[in-house]
């Protein structure tokens, strides 16, 4: 899991946050949107250059950080 206090991460709108992850699959770096308005997500984006299924995993911790689990479909 990754902490999002110690990424940059820039603020888009009012609840999304434009983050950088790696893909599982192809290692190639990728933007993604985060909605902090939700304590915790479970959803699946495509990374946008093998085009495979990446589940995205959003929740809070107790200090009110988001963390993020990024697996690949395989790993569920």
């Amino acid at each position: 899991m990754i902490t999002l206090s110690g990424i940059h991460t820039i603020l888009i709108e009012m609840e999304l946050l434009n983050t950088q992850i790696n893909c599982p699959y192809c290692g190639e770096p990728i933007d993604i949107l985060l909605d902090d308005s939700v304590e915790q997500q479970d959803y699946y984006e495509d990374c946008s250059v093998c085009c495979r299924p990446i589940r995205v995993c959003i929740s809070t911790d107790v200090d009110g950080d988001l963390l993020l689990d990024i697996k690949r479909d395989d790993e569920c």
